[in-house]
């Protein structure tokens, strides 16, 4: 229950596409849209409105020239605690709307624990999992749902999904933001 510190590393390779198709590399999937943002609320907590992440996401649509509609997984920052995930939940709600009630949002956290500095390379790597196998990770350990975080968080187990277009949030220590959008190649 709650913040899980874990260890591990991802290493992800980002590769111009003409030199990728030119030694017939595997691709995995493009990477269409990046936004970031700074609340600089506090160490540790997000602003209670959601306003950093909420900017983030939309600065991601923005430059993958993409709907919100488009999105078809989200891997939340989710940390499992009470500031994290109910300002999540709601900054994907005003983001998405009621299609937020739609897309599967899991926290991979759940099975990795918080990896710090490895959490966003981690985390593009399960999306682009997600991308190449159709396997929407589940959110583990998902046995006390909070009324506030109403979302199809994908509890237990796995799903299959067809999956064109993900989006993964991180929320960093100091209110640093970032959000990526990948793409099915």
């Amino acid at each position: 229950d709650g913040f899980v510190i874990g260890e591990g590393a991802g290493i992800v390779v980002l590769e111009e596409l003409d030199r990728a198709r030119k030694r017939s590399a595997p691709i995995w999937g493009e990477i269409t849209g990046f936004g970031m943002s700074a609340d600089a609320y506090h160490i540790t907590q997000p602003v209670s409105d959601g306003r950093g992440i909420r900017q983030a996401m939309n600065k991601a649509l923005e430059d993958a020239k993409i709907s919100p509609r488009e999105i078809d997984y989200i891997n939340a920052h989710g940390t499992s605690t009470l500031f994290n995930d109910k300002v999540e939940t709601q900054a994907i709600k005003d983001v998405f709307g009621s299609k937020a009630y739609q897309i599967p949002v899991s926290s991979t956290k759940s099975m990795t624990g918080h990896l710090l500095g490895a959490t966003g390379g981690v985390e593009l790597i399960a999306c682009l999992l997600a991308l190449r196998d159709g396997i929407v990770p589940p959110t583990i350990n998902y046995e006390n749902p909070d009324p506030e975080c109403d979302l199809d968080y994908v509890p237990n187990k796995a799903r299959e999904v067809k999956i064109k277009i993900a989006m993964s949030n991180s929320m960093g220590f100091g209110g640093h933001n970032a959000v990526l959008v990948v793409k099915k190649f």
